[in-house]
């Protein structure tokens, strides 16, 4: 095997989880340890929930090639429709949530219509999705906040698990938390194992065991980490376990089925694409209208965690999913990515604001780096591409 090769693969699996345990240790000495609170990691976790939510269906608009800017809009007027239903109408949560959904997809097939069928650029189109969807979120509401939403609603946005606490050290932990990171830690080990034997059968270059072994121990950390920090404070987050779900079930979809397969055969080469068969139009369609389905499913869970609905709500989300996926190895062409590089991103990005806002920097200077990074992420991209 070709030692360049392989230490570039290293590299590009590695990288992305590196970098967030680089960024993570900076901000613990910035703050004095402030980000390594139990709290603050609950905190951390809930605050980036629906950033990891529409980082998850922006990757496959970024593996086409495109972006939606009008995620943030959306999700806006989902948790209207939440609002007005539950606090003006009295509607039960089971009426109000799949009302929301609804109007998600219908965005999301707005948007899929004009891209798919009439071949107008995705960036036109959702640039005026934004606007009309932000507007229409300030005519709904009639610019006033909807709230307080009930207890059985917030519960998506801010419950927690039952636990099985015990005394430990003069404080307690949560058993089902540690639990959870020990079946965690099994499912890498059986899926890492998997990818390596999926990859052998077909010829392709694994890394040294020495090399997997350390993978895996380190991601086991960050995951024994978090959870035995949830486990110090009240749990595991209900929207952590939706956040699973939904990773779990992307990251199958772009791993393992057709559909997946086509939306990166769309992104590396869309009139190849064609040619060999793949109805470029229907996925260009789904793409976006599963888009909208996510906007809604964040809404829900923003709303639910602020226990109202706000004109405000979901400003400049867009830029933050957008930006997750780049981080995590997106490519801006398109056709390159992953779910769980995206994911891995939305943390990077989530813990940058959290470690700024701790350290005291204004949310100018927030942007200001917020910037750089992303800027950063692409132009290392655009320089490796150019080399090879």
């Amino acid at each position: 095997m070709d030692k360049k090769k392989t230490v570039n693969i290293n590299m590009k699996e590695y990288g992305m989880i590196l970098a967030l345990i680089a960024v993570f240790l900076i901000f613990s000495v910035m703050t004095g340890g402030k980000n390594m609170s139990p709290a603050n990691i609950n905190n951390l976790i809930m605050q980036n929930s629906y950033i990891v939510i529409l980082a998850v269906g922006m990757l496959l608009c970024v593996l086409t090639g495109n972006i939606d800017l009008g995620v943030g809009s959306i999700v806006a007027v989902c948790g209207a429709v939440v609002g007005i239903l539950i606090v003006d109408y009295k509607a039960s949560i089971w009426i109000a949530i799949p009302a929301a959904i609804l109007i998600g997809t219908l965005s999301g097939m707005f948007v899929g219509f004009f891209v798919s069928k009439l071949s107008i650029p995705p960036f036109i189109v959702t640039l005026a999705t934004m606007l009309m969807a932000r507007g229409l979120t300030y005519t709904l509401l009639k610019a006033q906040t909807k709230g307080p939403l009930p207890t059985d609603y917030t519960f998506i946005g801010a419950g927690f698990l039952p636990t099985m606490k015990i005394s430990v050290g003069g404080g307690t932990i949560d058993l089902i938390s540690i639990g959870v990171a020990l079946i965690a830690f099994i499912l890498i080990i059986f899926f890492e194992m998997k990818s390596i034997k999926t990859k052998k059968k077909y010829g392709f270059p694994v890394n040294p065991l020495w090399q997997t072994a350390i993978k895996i121990g380190v991601i086991f950390l960050i995951v024994l980490f978090f959870f035995y920090k949830l486990s110090r404070y009240n749990g595991i987050p209900f929207v952590l376990v939706i956040m699973g779900v939904l990773v779990a079930l992307y990251h199958f979809i772009t791993s393992r089925t057709v559909a997946g397969r086509q939306i990166y055969a769309l992104g590396g080469n869309a009139k190849a694409a064609k040619l060999s068969g793949i109805n470029t139009d229907k996925v260009y369609f789904w793409v976006y209208t599963n888009m909208g389905i996510l906007c809604a499913i964040a809404g829900i869970v923003l709303s639910a965690r602020n226990a109202s609905a706000t004109p405000k709500a979901g400003d400049q989300f867009e830029l933050d999913a957008i930006a997750a996926c780049y981080i995590g190895g997106a490519a801006t062409t398109g056709g390159v990515g992953t779910i769980i590089g995206a994911v891995v991103g939305a943390f990077i990005m989530g813990i940058l604001n959290n470690g700024m806002s701790l350290y005291g920097w204004s949310t100018d200077i927030q942007k200001i780096v917020k910037g750089a990074v992303l800027l950063g992420a692409v132009t290392v991209d655009l320089l490796s591409k150019r080399k090879k």
